[in-house]
């Protein structure tokens, strides 16, 4: 008997990585091995040496195939064994791992934009729906588009043992928001990515596409963010650790450094409007979204608990958000005592 075994992995294509993904067939039983791929047609190599590895670091149940078919999310190393310069993993681990008893955990809130051909689904052809207002959270044909794929995909994701946490319909036509999280820094930045990869695939049996444009329709509407929620032991236990982690987001450049980290296209999304603050200052404030860092209302009254980092963008990625964070947060807790 044998199974099949869906490599996935991130591309070289900037300013936005792309997923890509191949099935190698192993014997029963059989460990995904290492492979290897063509990087000169996934912006990874060039065409005169284009052997690029892949390292797998973590399995999934294949809901789509079913079975004992496996999904086997992938690093990507040079011939020579060191990481490629895509591999934006390899430089996350060293990061949690050293931090790792500060115990940072994370919840990230995946927003996507389904799209038939260049409109939105949902949008009329040649013109624009009814405003935003009634799509949020809605129900009814009315304002409601994709539901058959949503409940799809979070079926899929969570046949597939990834962490979700939930779902909701976000602010415009066809425009919703999955949740995965609270988990430890690498394992909320590799199941998100393989959620992403069953949401475009999930989404391809339907004849629709996914896209995590940060602002996939100009003018007078919301943008795609990934909220990020935050939290180590220290800040789950005293409040005054949640002051530190948002006065430490606000230090010494830290603001713009992270906004550049936060995917491209930043600037069109957090603009002031439309529950962001701008890309070029730095806030935060309790229960208020309109600051570039949240403190739930809840946490406030509670005196501990997490913070809500609504800066990232829907396209970015999550080992390179969950990097930053954990680097400023977690040293500036070190460096104050506060763990």
């Amino acid at each position: 008997m044998s199974y099949k075994a869906e490599y996935i992995w991130i591309d070289g294509t900037s300013p936005t990585a792309k997923l890509r993904s191949k099935t190698k067939i192993l014997a029963d039983g059989a460990e995904p091995p290492v492979w290897g791929f063509d990087g000169s047609s996934t912006n990874q190599a060039e065409g005169h040496a284009s052997d690029c590895v892949l390292q797998p670091v973590a399995t999934f149940k294949d809901p789509l195939r079913g079975g004992d078919n496996l999904l086997v999310l992938c690093e990507v190393y040079n011939t020579d064994g060191t990481p490629h310069v895509s591999n934006t993993r390899a430089r996350l681990r060293p990061v949690a791992e050293r931090f790792a008893a500060q115990q940072p955990i994370f919840g990230i809130e995946q927003e996507y934009t389904f799209f038939v051909g260049n409109r939105p689904l949902g949008f009329p052809e040649g013109g624009f729906p009814a405003p935003q207002g009634g799509y949020y959270c809605g129900v009814g044909d009315d304002e409601i588009h994709g539901r058959d794929i949503v409940e799809a995909h979070l079926d899929n994701c969570l046949a597939a043992g990834i962490g979700v946490s939930g779902i909701n319909a976000e602010v415009m036509p066809g425009q919703w928001e999955f949740q995965v999280g609270p988990l430890s820094p690498l394992e909320v930045a590799d199941q998100l990515w393989v959620a992403r990869w069953l949401l475009y695939r999930t989404a391809e049996d339907f004849g629709v596409s996914a896209t995590l444009d940060p602002k996939p329709v100009k003018g007078d509407w919301n943008g795609a963010g990934a909220h990020t929620n935050f939290s180590t032991k220290a800040m789950r236990e005293n409040y005054d650790a949640i002051v530190a982690a948002c006065e430490s987001l606000g230090k010494d450049g830290k603001p713009l450094e992270h906004v550049k980290n936060y995917g491209a296209g930043v600037e069109d999304r957090l603009t002031g409007l439309h529950e962001t603050a701008p890309w070029s200052e730095y806030s935060y404030g309790v229960s208020d979204r309109g600051a570039s860092v949240r403190i739930p209302w809840q946490v406030e009254r509670d005196k501990k608990g997490y913070i809500e980092d609504r800066r990232p963008n829907a396209n970015c990625d999550p080992y390179v958000v969950t990097r930053v964070m954990v680097d400023t947060v977690c040293t500036e807790l070190e460096t104050a005592g506060l763990v």
